[in-house]
């Protein structure tokens, strides 16, 4: 009894309000026990004790289906009938609930049947023993559900192929004639309750889905009536549906299921009707929306062959399409969507499915609509009203695959038109508006060519209301349509000054649409705009000022795109006077003694503006401009200055290496005068403050630069490299890695860019053993970026040419230098080094970081194998037993030692992978284990 007294203590724990450690040791020990062998016989006492808590109930029966998929092979061949007794018997006890253990212990014997082949006769030994007692038959229903469903999706129970469709034909193909028959006269039996009736649809359902039980096989049983009949019941509907749903599915495959398909279609057109008479009932709709799409989804070419016999389905999806519920109205879209793509390849359509689409573009823009009271939405019903609109615009794209979107945009037109031929109070704006969203929704299909349809909108758009959402969704109609104006150019003029216009309204959102725009404009059409750049120039040194930054920096990003379209010497004097403009304000808030914070605040501001005009510009080649050629000094003497005062402060830090970054892609080489003085205030800056943003540009500086032989140059990088690993080393002495994140990742990619680019500064240095324990700790935090930073750099250490033990290979001078160097590291360190890889192998390491574990793992075992041999055994006790069982360790550690010691090294990486593979396992298994609470 103690184990089971232990289990009601553990349990116990999560009832009351334990603190975490608690909760993670009561969990930590129920797991571990159930891996034991002692779990099977204290479940079953579990079981069989009367007035056991129901968490103990549940967690017995969880226990044996676990050790049921994990660990039968505990159980002795000869003692398997006796268990599956027990579990039998445990289930003949519960009968009556909770189900949570009846689900468990159905699932421990679909187990247990898939992995005993002598026991033949499982699925009759169910019937024999729950199928002839009314009381039980919930039960034997609830196995004959779950067999299909456990057998076709649990991969974890550990028999081959071969076997598993050797034990699936003999538990379900063998006897789906036998459940199709039991179904049958259970559904209809004399007292039968309506929960017994929707477990057998439950039933039927799963053996469709498994395949096991043949359409045609059921349109012969009374299995088929009652479904439909079924329907007309509240309690078996939802469950009627499944079915029905499911039937129609399998009997895809048209004409082996013809006579079936002959049958099923008569009943689905009765139905049509009861949207009608079920109208005022959502959930009834719902279900005969389910119906019918997916009957339209799997007959969609009999639709086509056959529109006399088959368009009342049509009909009735378009029906739910007009649903007023939001909810059920999608149900339907994915048939919608399907029969354009079919319908687009036809040569000719029948003009029932042009109606059809044409009515359904009437209805999506009606769902269209927003609310005529705002005020009875909440804020998150009126976002998912928003995100549904994008929904309801990729429908009508499908629409314009079959009417052909000038056909569309023209009667969507026409809406809007209709709705301004009347007198303005009697327009809502909603009106107006939806249309117009449909117009850029269905922008995404358009017809470069067009001349018909979109010069009308083109025209209509300067004289829609003057209403916020109207303005809002007309400037989006322009950004969506810029490919268009680019190709007619005489629109564009027009465009802008409304545009502009947007500007200037007060409403936020139509400002930052009016930037969306203007920055579509310029990109598509810049060619057509480099003479409108003096305009945009006044433009923005009038409006930019009133504008929220979001909105002047995409007004920026759009002169950007003008200027890349300019010939270059023009394009550099351009860029140098917006660049100019900016830098000036920052010159001139440095220079003042005192700054307020909305001042700062402008200046990063206009560090933003600066860095995403030279993200589009890029850069002008190898050859800068007369415009360029003094801007590099220049502005890197003004962002000097700048950082020395308010480098401290991380968002201006952050603005102006951003800045910084992209004047290393606009320079080029031209800027190796100022890079040392560059890579210098980095490494000052980065000591003064510690933001990671100040490694970022050092690594990018080395990146670009690491090859010069610049001796200034080569010693900024030597400064930064030792200065920042001696101030990291120290922040670590207070500091957990978990608690500096951004920095760690940014060290190590300026290291990673150094053995690449500079390995003599980098092997050569004194920093470098304290770099290498930096990149150690940087293993063991649950952050993928950075433990993918740090094994990159660990592999461009460890299968580095200097440690090639090919003696005729030649190899540069300093090559040995570099080879002592890491030697003395791995010499100090290895031991640890290797914890913490093998440690996050096993751990946290992400799955996709396997390859690069193997490349290190691989070149360690060639350079130090006998080392490796050594602390080996004492890794792999340090790893957790729950993760890296002791026969998994052994088989690690012999797989490691036989390829060392035959110098197959290629070996150590089925070791490696085989060891990821048992942990996991047993980490899923943990995951999974059914601790269910």
């Amino acid at each position: 009894m103690g184990d089971v007294q232990a289990v009601l203590s553990a349990l116990a724990v999560f009832q009351g309000a334990p603190d975490k450690a608690s909760l993670n040791r009561a969990n930590t020990w129920l797991q571990d026990f159930q891996h034991s062998p002692d779990a099977w016989a204290t479940c079953n006492v579990l079981l069989l004790t009367p007035d056991v808590p129901l968490p103990a109930q549940v967690f017995a029966a969880q226990t044996f289906r676990a050790k049921v998929t994990y660990d039968l092979h505990q159980v002795d061949a000869a003692n398997l009938p006796g268990f599956r007794d027990t579990i039998v018997a445990a289930l003949q006890r519960y009968h009556k609930g909770p189900k949570t253990v009846i689900v468990q212990l159905c699932l421990a014997i679909a187990g247990l049947a898939l992995q005993f082949p002598s026991w033949t006769n499982a699925v009759q030994f169910m019937i024999d023993s729950f199928g002839r007692n009314p009381e039980t038959v919930p039960v034997l229903l609830e196995f004959l559900t779950i067999l299909p469903e456990e057998l076709n999706n649990n991969h974890k129970i550990p028999i081959t192929d071969d076997e598993y469709a050797e034990r699936e034909a003999h538990l379900l193909t063998a006897n789906a004639k036998q459940v199709l028959e039991l179904l049958s006269m259970y559904i209809q039996a004399t007292g039968v309750t309506h929960a017994v009736q929707s477990q057998v649809f439950d039933c039927l359902r799963s053996w469709l889905i498994a395949g096991e039980v043949r359409v045609t096989q059921l349109v012969k049983s009374p299995l088929f009536a009652y479904a439909f009949e079924a329907l007309a019941s509240d309690s078996l509907f939802d469950s009627a549906v499944d079915v029905i749903c499911e039937l129609i599915h399998e009997t895809q495959e048209i004409d082996d299921n013809m006579p079936a398909i002959e049958l099923i279609v008569p009943r689905l057109i009765a139905l049509k009707p009861q949207l009608v008479n079920q109208r005022d009932e959502p959930e009834k709709i719902k279900g005969y929306a389910r119906i019918f799409s997916e009957a339209g989804e799997t007959y969609r070419m009999l639709l086509l062959q056959h529109p006399e016999t088959f368009f009342p389905i049509v009909e009735a999806i378009g029906e739910c399409s007009a649903y007023p519920d939001l909810d059920i109205v999608p149900i339907t879209f994915s048939f919608w969507m399907r029969l354009a793509q079919t319908i687009g390849k036809k040569p000719s359509i029948s003009p029932l499915f042009l109606e059809a689409y044409r009515a359904l573009v009437q209805v999506i823009i009606s769902h269209l609509h927003f609310p005529s009271d705002s005020s009875s939405v909440t804020a998150q019903e009126a976002e998912d009203f928003r995100s549904f609109r994008h929904v309801m615009g990729d429908t009508l794209k499908d629409c314009c695959l079959v009417l052909r979107t000038d056909t569309c945009l023209l009667a969507t037109y026409q809406m809007i038109t209709t709705a301004l031929s009347r007198s303005p109070e009697a327009i809502s704006w909603q009106e107006v508006e939806a249309p117009l969203f449909a117009m850029r929704s269905m922008g995404a299909e358009l017809d470069l060519s067009d001349n018909d349809a979109i010069p009308k909108i083109m025209a209509l758009i300067p004289s829609l209301p003057n209403h916020p959402r109207v303005r809002y969704a007309a400037l989006l109609i322009i950004s969506r349509y810029t490919e268009w104006a680019n190709l007619h150019p005489e629109y564009i003029n027009a465009q802008l000054q409304y545009v502009s216009a947007g500007f200037e309204d007060p409403d936020s959102e139509v400002c930052g649409a009016a930037g969306q725009a203007l920055k579509y404009l310029c990109q598509d059409c810049k060619q057509h705009l480099v003479e409108f750049l003096p305009q945009l120039h006044t433009f923005l040194g009038a409006t930019g000022p009133k504008l929220v930054q979001d909105d002047r920096r995409q007004v920026y990003e759009a002169i950007a795109y003008v200027i890349s379209a300019m010939p270059m010497a023009q394009a550099a004097e351009s860029l140098r006077t917006f660049s100019v403009d900016i830098l000036a304000r920052i010159h001139a808030a440095t220079n003042k003694t005192t700054i307020t914070k909305q001042e700062l605040e402008d200046v990063g501001d206009g560090l933003e503006n600066l860095e995403v005009m030279l993200h589009v510009i890029q850069g002008f080649g190898e050859e800068l401009p007369p415009a360029c050629r003094t801007s590099c000094k220049d502005a890197w003497d003004i962002l000097d200055t700048f950082l020395v005062k308010y480098g401290a402060d991380y968002n201006m830090a952050e603005r102006t290496t951003r800045v910084i970054r992209h004047g290393i892609t606009l320079f080029g080489n031209s800027a190796l005068p100022v890079v040392p003085f560059v890579v210098a205030r980095m490494s000052f800056a980065f000591e003064a403050t510690g933001y990671p943003s100040y490694l970022w540009i050092a690594g990018k500086m080395i990146q670009n630069y690491g090859g010069e032989e610049d001796a200034d140059l080569r010693g900024s990088f030597r400064e930064v490299y030792e200065r920042s690993t001696n101030s990291i080393s120290s922040l670590l002495q207070t500091k957990s890695p978990s608690d500096i994140p951004d920095v760690i990742e940014d060290y190590l990619r300026m290291l990673a860019s150094m053995v690449t680019c500079a390995p003599d500064i980098f092997f050569e240095s004194s920093a470098f053993p304290l770099a290498f324990r930096t990149a150690m700790a940087a293993m063991t935090l649950i952050h993928t970026d950075i433990i993918f930073a740090s094994l990159d750099l660990f592999s461009l250490i460890f299968t580095h040419e200097c440690l090639n033990p090919d003696l005729s290979i030649p190899k540069p001078p300093k090559f040995p230098i570099y080879s002592s160097a890491i030697q003395a590291v791995v010499q100090k360190n290895g031991f640890q080094f290797l914890g913490y890889l093998l440690s996050g192998l096993v751990g946290d390491f992400p799955e996709d970081s396997i390859s690069i574990v193997v490349s290190i793992f691989r070149a360690f075992a060639l350079i130090w194998g006998s080392q490796l041999l050594s602390w080996l055994p004492s890794v792999l006790q340090q790893l957790p037993i729950s993760v890296a069982p002791q026969q998994v360790q052994a088989q690690f550690l012999s797989d490691v030692s036989r390829a060392v010691n035959d110098k197959e090294y290629d070996k150590v990486k089925y070791a490696i992978l085989a060891l990821n593979r048992s942990s996991r396992k047993a980490r899923e298994r943990r995951r999974t284990s059914g601790l269910d609470r």
